[in-house]
């Protein structure tokens, strides 16, 4: 009867105020998106211009079918709070935990008595389509406590065991592909069984928590029935660079087709041409009689005499500001942050960069990525090269590289007595 009623869903679907009411949507968003190397949370990561929770939240919109929305963030991700904040579902945003099940049960506990039905949906499934959440819903209505979506599985999949001492594992068995499906989400229950199912499963041992892949899987091992829905192949898991990469082409318009969340093309894309940008920043060692501290590319090195200047000296973060300046054509670092601006003084060069990322995209620019390398004696940074990456790329919103030298004795760079940092920065227009 289900699949009869699913068979194509297309429009929103229309619910009655007391089933928009009795539903709602938990979208979990608290995933730190290591893979894909932004040094930021996940549903942060840029997706032509805007953030994947943004993307996500749209395909909310669109679908119309429930009431509440819900958001589980990282705790302290304040800018995607204000992105969340300002988009027109108004979500109620919640703090997620250590785990996926913290998360999803954080959410849970924030749900408005007498839900009868809640969606689970992750953020990084930015581009799933409207008409999977309502074909998700229209399943719960018609009886289901448990529903999720899914697609064939094209690859053949083996099943492996890696005996003792062996490095390469070996194939134990094949399993027949028709009856295979590839799981997405928005995964829909019966919202007190999943709630419930939650709270028993706090208090399960690490492991045997963690063993759990998601709510479905919970719901099974409690032993309810999982009933299934066609899913979309634009509901990808943005998990690496290749799947952004992938997403963002779903986004392209084509003439005579149909993006993911746009009405058809009228006309050809435009063609995009990247800005690039070069930025250059010297400072010198601060004088030993001033205590000054060490941060360069937004990191404290407290061994080292820190370099003088209007701010923290953060020759790095300047020269990265310069650059997308530079590449955006606005001005420079003088421009936007110099002497004369008293606010600045002191400022940290993560501060700087922030800055600058946000008027570089209040231009209308989005940053493709930021690459920094620094001439100097000392601070030693092969060490801490990771580090600097992840806290200057979340400063900008965008991917922002380090690499180091030293200029094998010659000059101030090699006597110690300053820093030279040079940067290029890849910029591209936004179009409305």
């Amino acid at each position: 009867m289900i699949t009869a009623r699913l068979a194509y869903v297309s429009d929103p679907i229309a619910l009655s105020d007391k089933e928009l009411q009795d539903t709602a949507i938990i979208v979990v968003a608290a995933g730190s998106g290591t893979r894909l190397g932004y040094g930021m949370p996940k549903a942060l990561v840029p997706l032509a211009g805007r953030s994947l929770l943004e993307h996500a939240l749209d395909g909310i919109k669109l679908a119309r079918c429930a009431s509440q929305v819900i958001v589980v963030l990282p705790a302290d991700a304040h800018e995607l709070a204000d992105r969340a904040e300002r988009h027109p579902v108004k979500p109620l945003l919640c703090t997620g935990g250590a785990t996926r099940n913290d998360s999803v049960r954080a959410g849970l506990e924030a749900l408005r008595p007498g839900t009868e039905r809640v969606l689970i949906h992750d953020a990084a499934r930015a581009l799933t389509p409207p008409e999977v959440f309502g074909k998700v819903v229209l399943a719960l209505l018609a009886g289901a406590r448990a529903v999720i979506p899914v697609l064939p599985v094209i690859d053949t999949i083996k099943q492996v065991a890696t005996d003792p001492g062996q490095e390469n594992a070996h194939i134990t068995g094949t399993p027949a592909r028709d009856m295979l499906r590839a799981v997405q989400t928005p995964q829909g229950f019966h919202a007190p069984t999943l709630l419930a199912a939650h709270r028993q499963a706090a208090g399960w041992e690490t492991a045997a928590a963690e063993a759990v892949t998601d709510d479905a899987m919970l719901m099974e091992m409690l032993g309810e029935r999982v009933d299934t829905v066609p899913g979309a192949a634009a509901g990808l898991k943005i998990t690496t660079r290749l799947d952004l990469v992938l997403a963002e082409s779903m986004l392209t318009p084509h003439p005579g087709k149909e993006t993911p969340m746009t009405e058809q093309a009228s006309s050809p894309p435009p063609i995009v041409v990247p800005r690039t940008g070069i930025g250059i920043d010297v400072h010198a060692v601060a004088d030993a009689a001033e205590a000054r501290p060490m941060w360069l590319a937004g990191l404290h090195f407290p061994q080292d005499q820190g370099l003088s200047g209007h701010s923290d000296g953060d020759a790095v973060a300047h020269a990265a500001c310069d650059a997308l300046f530079s590449a955006a054509g606005i001005g420079d670092l003088g421009t936007h942050f110099g002497t004369d601006r008293a606010e600045y003084a002191g400022a940290s060069g993560t501060t700087l960069l922030t800055e600058a990322a946000r008027l570089v995209r209040e231009a209308g620019f989005e940053i493709g990525n930021v690459a920094v390398q620094f001439v100097g004696r000392r601070p030693k940074f092969a060490a801490r090269r990771e580090e600097a990456d992840a806290v200057l790329s979340h400063a900008a919103g965008a991917p922002v590289t380090v690499t180091a030298t030293t200029s094998d004795g010659l000059g101030y760079e090699g006597t110690g007595e300053g820093v030279t940092a040079y940067a290029t920065a890849l910029v591209y227009a936004v179009h409305g």
